[in-house]
């Protein structure tokens, strides 16, 4: 296990879990005979061969001298994995939002392959829904949408390649087999210490020297004013969800110059804006926000984590929605300057030196004293945005309607915003804690409100500037 997904176990606590979901909704009307469970279950026990994190499990070093490791799990237990579940009439958005919520809010079974697969029925339309809830150390966003393609049976693999019948679990190491690769491994971390030390420090350096050029460049971390949601953690999820059209965001992408990841930041922006406005603790300064980025392409992995993060502000501050764009545009502009400044592998390649217990004691004192309550936190709100599968998909014949996905929330820095494209659609998953935003379905309302507004001022400057012609 690398430094980097092993930190997310580290992690985590009875509060701070470290599990990302992704949510299917498919409609099951196409399925020759018919859709049964057992049937959905049979497709996934074939799919096993193409997916090791389904199928690995967390084995501890002695002493924790290094990070654990995976080893194929040979007790693996399909139906322990894999549930079912039905929602109350009529089964809508938020029937299935207050399901998914509690099914956010347990922590995964660390003895056995850390996922599970929630298929509910009874959701309006006769649709089905799969939520898989993945431990982080397992997949980053990436790798769980390659994920997603195996398990749809559209995943890259070589047609000329001998494809596995099965898999065959490992036997658990030994303690001493695993001490000597412990060993041998911090061996190697140690050998490339000097050269991290360099690099850093002309990392630094860099960063230095860009800051000191001036320019349109984020404020650094632990700089983000305080709102209700940066505070300690709950173990208690709310998770809520809404999507809008593709094809609006990349007109307006077109119209202003910008990214649809510039589109994303500034509507999140504008639904944070109104929601502080309307509880009256609106910062005068900008939020600041981390925005995950990888360093791997889609689809060459389906396991572990290779995504480093870069830090924005997001313009709460402005009123103007086209002025929100071209503030984001600036501001991400900057962040990657500093980002590729620092180096997009530096923090990943510290982490291999991170002592586990350490850390882990570390994290559960600050999780059990509650500090994050009481210091400043580093960002505000976590925005992601992963491109999801470009052409529609089917599991079975089930038709593949939509797609959401979860992301963690962490100590002061209750608020994580994850999109995901499918098929003409953005669709945003949020969550919380349900103490600190118990009303965070009107996130959701306000960014629709958010995306009206944006086309309506750009119809409305297209228009000017055709009279001033």
């Amino acid at each position: 296990m690398t430094g980097l997904d092993a930190g997310f176990l580290y992690m985590e606590t009875p509060t701070l879990h470290m599990h990302t979901l992704k949510i299917a909704v498919v409609d099951p009307s196409g399925v020759p005979g018919g859709y049964s469970f057992d049937l959905l279950k049979e497709v996934l026990a074939s799919r096993l061969k193409y997916l090791p994190p389904f199928r690995r499990r967390v084995v501890e070093v002695p002493f924790g001298i290094t990070h654990p490791v995976w080893v194929e799990d040979p007790d693996f237990d399909l139906d322990y994995h894999v549930r079912r579940v039905a929602v109350p009439a009529p089964g809508g958005p938020h029937e299935f939002g207050e399901l998914i919520s509690d099914i956010a809010s347990h922590q995964l079974d660390r003895r056995r392959p850390l996922w599970e697969l929630w298929v509910v029925e009874g959701l309006e339309h006769g649709h089905v829904g799969v939520v898989a809830k993945i431990h982080h150390a397992a997949a980053d966003g990436v790798a769980a949408a390659a994920m997603l393609a195996d398990v749809l049976g559209v995943g890259d693999h070589d047609p000329g390649a001998q494809e596995p019948d099965t898999w065959r679990p490992d036997p658990i190491p030994s303690d001493w087999q695993l001490f000597a690769g412990a060993v041998r491994s911090l061996a190697v971390a140690l050998f490339h210490l000097p050269d991290l030390l360099v690099r850093t420090f002309q990392g630094l350096f860099r960063l230095v020297r860009r800051r000191r050029a001036g320019g349109d460049l984020p404020p650094p971390p632990f700089s983000a004013p305080a709102v209700s949601f940066n505070r300690a953690l709950t173990p208690h999820r709310k998770f809520v969800f809404t999507s809008v059209s593709l094809d609006d965001v990349k007109q307006l992408k077109e119209a202003l110059g910008a990214t649809v990841n510039d589109i994303v930041l500034a509507l999140s922006a504008a639904a944070l804006r109104r929601y502080l406005q309307e509880r009256g603790e609106l910062p005068v300064r900008p939020l600041m926000a981390g925005v995950p980025v990888s360093v791997g392409e889609m689809g060459t992995r389906s396991s572990g984590n290779m995504v480093s993060n870069l830090f924005t502000s997001i313009p709460t501050d402005v009123a103007d929605p086209i002025e929100r764009v071209r503030s984001v545009h600036r501001m991400m502009k900057g962040a990657k300057e500093v980002h590729n400044a620092l180096g997009a592998e530096m923090l990943a390649d510290w982490t291999e030196l991170t002592p586990p217990r350490p850390f882990a004691a570390f994290m559960r004192f600050y999780s059990r004293r509650e500090l994050a309550s009481r210091f400043r936190p580093p960002i505000n709100v976590v925005i992601s945005n992963v491109p999801g599968p470009r052409t529609p998909l089917e599991i079975a014949g089930a038709r593949l309607a939509s797609i959401y996905s979860m992301g963690p929330i962490l100590e002061g820095i209750g608020l994580n915003i994850t999109v995901w494209s499918y098929t003409g659609s953005l669709n945003f998953g949020i969550v919380s804690c349900r103490e600190l935003m118990p009303d965070l379905w009107r996130l959701t309302d306000y960014i629709h409100d958010a995306l009206e507004e944006l086309k309506k001022a750009v119809a409305s400057e297209g228009t000017n500037e055709g009279k001033n012609a």
